[in-house]
């Protein structure tokens, strides 16, 4: 059975971009382009892992994350930051909110992507 991720991006192209590279790598993925939509994609789907940008419109990265934190079904989910923010400019609240990973998509291909995620699905 293929992991499943949730990606939520509010750029389409990085979206479509992530997307594609994960179904060519088996994986099936569900996707979101706000912080709102992803809470709801996240708990119709349970996927195995969320990739998740901080800055969205309606609802940033960071408030979904503590969203989605506060609810039952939501408290285990692994998350991995996927963001063009550096770890300095990023909240400091992210690392009260249980993350996995955080990734600089300026400085990962695709394909690094990819593997951080099997890595920590492993």
């Amino acid at each position: 059975m293929p992991f499943r991720i949730a990606i939520i991006e509010d750029e389409l192209p990085i979206l479509q971009l992530y997307s594609l590279k994960f179904e060519l790598e088996g994986f099936e993925v569900f996707t979101a382009t706000s912080g709102r939509d992803g809470l709801r994609v996240i708990e119709k789907h349970q996927p195995d892992l969320v990739l998740l940008d901080l800055r969205m419109p309606h609802m940033s990265g960071e408030e979904m994350l503590k969203t989605l934190r506060a609810k039952e079904w939501g408290a285990s989910v692994r998350v991995v930051i996927l963001t063009n923010l550096s770890r300095d400019e990023a909240p400091a609240s992210l690392r009260f909110l249980g993350i996995s990973g955080y990734i600089v998509k300026a400085n990962h291909t695709p394909k690094q992507v990819v593997d951080t995620v099997r890595m920590i699905l492993r």
